[in-house]
């Protein structure tokens, strides 16, 4: 059997920062990723973390890396603010809002070339990542001086590893089954984790924009077009006149449940069932661009995963936290750390993997829940805060909401200041984001305390 002093799970962009951390701190690393193919990795493989790749100004201090460092070739495009659509009102913001160092309102990235960058890193740093290779069970041993973990491969390997990191994502295909072992019986970690319960799916094409439609330093969300919690479709700008347009959408919605259809301007009166990302796609682009033709925006593809497609799922639950008395840390998507209403979790992923991967290493993994929480617990309360006001939110909601904005904006001054200079429309929106976010003070925002756990 061969060991390793910290075994990680999955190789996304959470996987690699643990594995680089724990290797700058001198411990032997194996990191496991099943590996995937994609159209714009010249048939390698690599991990399956997929999202629509932009960071925003304040990411970068959350991830704790230097834009400088990253290479050019993965960034694709400044970006200098964003535009959100109600169905009939929108308001345009140039900046986040929240302090951050870096000089702009954030940038995209390839997908591909940004994880393969932050397994580059992990490798030079003396990390064994090893991709092809699937992880298909763990068992914990907890009787002897200290705890050890027994992972088994596909093909039949073991590997027997001090410490354990889980960065499997939000499908969490390693992570349910490991945290089950220190629940109490009758318990099981998917009533919190469940990856298909409340779930999204995301889905984008690739498409080159005509040249005069194309902005490249500006992304733009719809809302209150489409049916469900926190459901909507969006224009990221790449380079060479390609951008990602995709969406965000409930698993499993049944359209016999949607009140109000005829309000959103993405449904028609003869669909039958909620509409296939494609087709979302395609009546978004003829509604926002009527006097072009669909085959002006062709999809390009050699870029994304599949064709110039691709899909992925998005976890909408609320974090939990890791059993560190086993040596155990979940780390990113897997921990439910990923926000359907706040697109995109790169820079918790990396932040949350650097803590995991160092604590692992230096035998203090008992530090890891209070770690992440003073570095990220601000983020992810915020997240979940803003992901529960727009729970039943319908599209004569989000235009209000966004004109009450837009006046709230024509204000300088504290986000009070401007909420009273809006008027009873602007006090009610500060206040119910003031009441839903002291609701979750504290710890409260966590779902799965370690307490719960038997370890």
């Amino acid at each position: 059997m061969e060991r390793t002093d910290v075994a990680v799970v999955g190789g996304g962009p959470g996987g690699a920062a643990a594995a680089r951390a724990a290797a700058m701190a001198g411990a032997d690393v194996t990191l496991f990723e099943k590996g995937v193919p994609r159209t714009d990795r010249n048939d390698e493989l690599g991990p399956d973390s997929t999202d629509a790749a932009g960071i925003l100004d304040y990411w970068v201090d959350i991830m704790d890396e230097d834009p400088a460092e990253i290479p050019e070739d993965v960034i694709l495009s400044e970006l200098d603010g964003a535009t959100f659509h109600g169905p009939t009102e929108s308001v345009t913001i140039a900046d986040t809002g929240l302090d951050g160092s870096y000089d702009g309102f954030g940038f995209t990235v390839h997908r591909a070339r940004f994880d393969d960058w932050l397994r580059q890193r992990a490798e030079d740093a003396g990390a064994d990542y090893r991709v092809g290779t699937s992880v298909t069970g763990v068992e914990t041993e907890l009787s002897g001086s200290s705890p050890t973990h027994t992972l088994s491969l596909a093909g039949d390997g073991t590997v027997e590893a001090d410490a354990l990191v889980l960065a499997d994502g939000p499908q969490r295909t390693v992570t349910l089954d490991v945290l089950d072992q220190f629940l109490p019986d009758g318990e099981s970690s998917g009533q919190y984790l469940s990856p298909d319960r409340a779930n999204h799916i995301a889905y984008q094409e690739h498409r080159r924009m005509p040249a005069e439609l194309f902005d490249p330093d500006h992304i733009e969300f719809w809302w209150g077009v489409m049916p469900g919690h926190t459901a909507y479709p969006w224009i990221f700008p790449n380079d060479d006149y390609v951008a990602r347009i995709g969406l965000t959408m409930p698993i499993g919605m049944d359209i016999d449940d949607v009140e109000d259809r005829d309000d959103y301007a993405l449904l028609e009166p003869d669909d039958e069932s909620i509409p296939p990302g494609r087709v979302y796609i395609r009546r978004l682009l003829e509604q926002e661009f009527p006097d072009y033709d669909l085959e002006d925006f062709p999809i390009v593809e050699d870029r994304g995963k599949q064709a110039g497609t691709e899909a992925y799922p998005i976890s909408s639950t609320r974090p939990v936290e890791s059993p560190t008395g086993a040596n155990v840390a979940v780390v990113g998507g897997a921990m439910g750390a990923t926000s359907a209403f706040h697109e995109g979790g790169d820079h918790v992923a990396i932040r949350t993997g650097k803590i995991a991967g160092e604590l692992a290493a230096t035998d203090d993994l008992g530090q890891y829940n209070a770690a992440w929480k003073d570095a990220l617990g601000p983020e992810m309360r915020r997240n979940v805060t803003f992901a529960d006001l727009v729970r039943g939110m319908g599209p004569t909601d989000w235009d209000r909401h966004f004109r009450t904005i837009r006046r709230m904006l024509e204000r300088t001054g504290s986000r009070k200041r401007q909420a009273i200079a809006a008027g009873i429309s602007g006090i009610d929106v500060y206040l119910r984001y003031r009441r839903k976010r002291w609701s979750y003070r504290g710890d409260r925002y966590i779902q799965l305390p370690e307490s719960q756990y038997t370890v």
